[in-house]
């Protein structure tokens, strides 16, 4: 039960994932989007590795 949402979802449902991502967006937009999600993912990890754990 403890598996990523990701490793449940099949072939179907991310090409439709995909698609309705693309007709939100516009494939413009998407490299900046992708471009925003990578920079926060940097900053977290970099936010969870200052934080000394405490003892």
């Amino acid at each position: 039960m403890n598996q990523p949402l990701i490793a449940m979802l099949g072939t179907t449902e991310i090409i439709v994932i995909a698609v309705v991502v693309v007709v939100l967006f516009g494939a413009r937009k998407i490299p900046e989007l992708m471009k925003g999600v990578g920079q926060g993912v940097r900053e977290f990890k970099k936010a969870s590795k200052d934080d000394p754990e405490p003892k």
